[in-house]
């Protein structure tokens, strides 16, 4: 298996958040400082969107649609046709940065619900930029937010825990308490498993349809690095020099020992592939590895980027990986056996 380049891109600043449209056709990628840009993935050809003023802080494309959204700290929802490059409306939540967005999985019927949080504020957003339900303050300022990927619930992070809230009736179905700061939030694909990436530095994980929980620490520095593959099984993470791989079939992790996944500087990001079983890691030397949890050597690829990554995601045919960078270069790298 290699990675080899496809093409790459200069923004002009810290790739603070990348993602890739619905149908693979398009990758959309912020700048910190503000700008917008969508790539075509055949080839690179690029339009600019002005983006926000203050800087940008997240984006997320609809699940079906060629419809991109993207947050700022000027205090704005801003909505994007992509076809067309044309700024289509935009909303507010609470007068704070938008830190956070994430739209309704598709899976869950037609309805086009965003996410969207700010400060302590969270709200629900129409794809036309309309309010759908605003919720109460969290305690604490959001730090991160998962849909279930059924679609009947939003998980909503703060200090001191976490929130289940159902997505038609906008009531808390569920609260869990967590007496520390949480970074991330994933839940697995099968609905089973919500996990937290936190500040102790530890991992936590809920079975929201039972009383358990279980909790692993020990990790070096803060996590913020979470991926589920895509049966359930292999939890990726972060938080130290070695990524490490937890198994969460059966009676889930707690107790078991992780697989580590070296590399030679602290892990930064980590991606597992959409249908297929790739894990993606990245490291602050630059390095980018391709790792297959199943086999008895699991590395697969390495590539020495120039800079550290930022971000990692897999197109949705996973044939391509799309690296962000802390110079502002976004890298394609096509994956091949």
């Amino acid at each position: 298996m290699q990675l080899t380049k496809h093409w790459a891109a200069q923004l002009e600043d810290y790739v603070i958040d990348l993602g890739w449209s619905a149908d693979g056709s398009r990758l959309a990628a912020a700048a910190s400082s503000g700008p917008l840009s969508l790539f075509a993935t055949a080839d690179g050809a690029r339009t600019d969107l002005p983006g926000h003023d203050d800087g940008a802080n997240c984006l997320a494309w609809h699940p079906s649609q060629l419809l991109l959204a993207s947050g700022g700290q000027d205090a704005k929802v801003k909505f994007w046709d992509a076809s067309t490059a044309q700024h289509t409306g935009s909303a507010e939540v609470g007068g704070s940065w938008i830190e956070h967005l994430a739209w309704r999985p598709a899976s869950s019927g037609p309805s086009s619900v965003l996410a969207a949080a700010a400060g302590r504020h969270l709200a629900f957003l129409n794809a036309d930029g309309s309010t759908k339900h605003t919720f109460k303050p969290a305690p604490k300022t959001i730090s991160a937010i998962a849909w279930q990927p059924a679609g009947g619930c939003l998980a909503s992070a703060y200090f001191g825990g976490v929130c289940l809230w159902d997505a038609d009736d906008f009531f808390a179905q569920k609260e869990f308490a967590y007496a520390n700061g949480i970074h991330a939030l994933v839940w697995s694909p099968d609905n089973r498993w919500l996990v937290s990436g936190n500040q102790d530095p530890s991992v936590h994980l809920w079975l929201p349809d039972t009383t358990d929980e279980f909790h692993m620490s020990g990790y070096e520095s803060k996590v913020k690095e979470l991926s589920f593959d895509r049966d359930s099984h292999w939890l990726a993470t972060g938080g130290g020099q070695d990524a490490c791989l937890w198994d969460c079939t059966g009676g889930g992790p707690e107790g078991r020992e992780p697989i580590m996944l070296p590399h030679e500087a602290r892990v930064c990001a980590v991606a597992f592939q959409h249908k297929h079983g790739i894990l993606a890691t990245a490291s602050q030397d630059g390095v980018v590895q391709l790792w297959s949890p199943e086999r008895p050597k699991p590395l697969r690829a390495t590539v020495k980027m120039p800079v550290p990554a930022t971000k990692l995601a897999w197109s949705p045919d996973d044939q391509f990986l799309a690296v962000g960078s802390e110079k502002g270069v976004v890298y394609v790298l096509k994956c091949e056996a």
